[in-house]
């Protein structure tokens, strides 16, 4: 349960910030910490970004004991009241990098820009895929690392297992109200749907005069460049190009419907299909490419341009492809209906490193198996009731269960359920294995 605070007391002329106070949660034993998409996006950020797995695994296990009291929500900081094994109080406080007005406006232009963004914002209803366009523009939700600042009354120089039990029971708050992270970055979130509304207006105000002139410059029109072999000629640095713009949000294809019929063999609508998955890449390399220290950066593996004719099947089936198109991919490609929906589910949890714990069975060497077992015997608190594990390969099945973790070659758990006598991915992989088969618990 959570309550707005009120603003008594806010002196004149000064805008109140936004404020959320959620009751105390009951402990959380036998569950894991998250049961949504946004709970788990949340834990992983959390985990991968740590600098010290210790003190989050004493803060998890402060969380799932109910020592955290009723936290606080606002602008740039969480607050609660944990206590200690004690049971003395630590007021503690976790500061979270807010929002830029500049990346606020490009995450609004994003979301004003998707119908279906929209339409789900303004039923209260956040979607996952505003991560990844949001990412695309330049403005991360999640937690990066930096992003969040400990303060707590026991004086700790960095996360305590007070501060990390805040961040813990923040998951669960996320699976109550997504709305939350956003209040966190910045803006609350009736003031973030009124401002939506009002650009939804203001852009179909614009629109009607635009689609009737009939003449102005090409938006997609860019200043022309200089040739690579006349900018090579010059002796000593060459003159480049000032780089292009940033574009907030993927263009619009053009339909192909109308006019002449089209040529036989042309599928009109898969055409229609590829040109806007075309667009959506183009301009999320755009973004990487604009991006800070993207020059010096490392290559990323599995890139749409690297990827093998199956698995960019996978990912194009996962980007929902209309019904005629789906077909086709789905005739084309090789596998039986259930090893496809299996891909595409495996996709939608981690692109493809997902699939590739999906499709491949390999045995640990020596080194990393040590690793493993030693990740395995720490995964469980003590005094909790560690489940029995028959491993084959890089699967460990929980014996007598449907459950099973798959270990990737980068070392994250991936926690999968079989179903229908096949093995399914269940959710996204975690640094610890007893928190991947926790999120199967809680989804049971």
């Amino acid at each position: 349960m959570s309550h707005d605070r009120n603003t008594e007391g806010v002196p004149a002329g000064a805008v109140p910030r936004a404020e959320r106070v959620f009751d105390a949660l009951p402990p959380a034993r036998g569950r894991g910490f998250a049961r949504t998409w946004w709970g788990q996006a949340w834990l992983k950020a959390l985990e991968d970004t740590a600098l010290d797995g210790q003190q989050l695994k004493s803060g998890r296990k402060h969380a799932r004991e109910g020592a955290v009291g009723a936290v606080s929500v606002r602008p740039g900081r969480i607050t609660a009241v944990v206590r200690d094994r004690d049971r003395t109080p630590y007021r503690s406080d976790v500061l979270v990098q807010e929002l830029s007005e500049a990346a606020w406006d490009r995450l609004l232009e994003v979301v004003a820009d998707r119908s279906g963004h929209i339409a789900a914002l303004l039923d209260r209803d956040m979607p996952p895929q505003l991560v990844e366009d949001a990412a695309a523009a330049g403005v991360d939700l999640l937690p990066g690392i930096g992003d969040l600042e400990p303060e707590c009354a026991c004086e700790a120089w960095d996360h305590c297992p007070h501060t990390a039990a805040l961040c813990y029971q923040l998951a669960r708050l996320l699976d109550e109200d997504p709305f939350v992270l956003l209040l966190m970055r910045g803006r609350g979130e009736r003031e973030l749907l009124d401002e939506l509304q009002m650009r939804s207006v203001a852009r179909a105000a614009r629109r009607a005069p635009a689609e009737e002139a009939a003449a102005g410059p090409d938006p997609l029109s860019v200043p022309a460049g200089i040739p690579a072999r006349e900018a090579f000629a010059v002796p000593g640095p060459a003159a480049l190009p000032a780089p292009p713009p940033a574009v907030a949000t993927p263009g619009r294809p053009p339909a192909l419907v109308g006019g002449a019929e089209p040529a036989p063999g042309l599928d009109v609508a898969a055409l229609e299909f590829l040109a806007a998955d075309a667009a959506v890449r183009a301009q999320r390399h755009l973004a990487e490419a604009l991006s800070p220290g993207h020059a010096t950066a490392p290559v990323t593996p599995g890139a749409p341009d690297a990827l093998t004719a199956w698995q960019d099947t996978v990912r194009l089936m996962a980007a929902g492809p209309p019904e005629e198109v789906a077909g086709r991919l789905a005739a084309g490609c090789g596998r039986d209906r259930a090893e496809l929906a299996q891909a595409v589910r495996a996709w939608g949890h981690g692109g493809p490193a997902a699939l590739a714990v999906l499709e491949e069975e390999w045995t640990p060497d020596t080194e990393a198996l040590a690793r493993a077992r030693a990740r395995l015997s720490a995964a469980w608190e003590e005094g909790e009731r560690a489940p029995r594990l028959r491993m084959a390969g890089n699967r460990w099945t929980v014996v007598g269960s449907d459950t099973q973790v798959r270990l990737g070659r980068d070392g994250r758990w991936w926690p999968y359920r079989k179903e229908r006598s096949r093995w399914w991915p269940a959710g996204p992989s975690a640094d610890d294995p007893a928190a991947a088969l926790a999120g199967l618990e809680s989804s049971d």
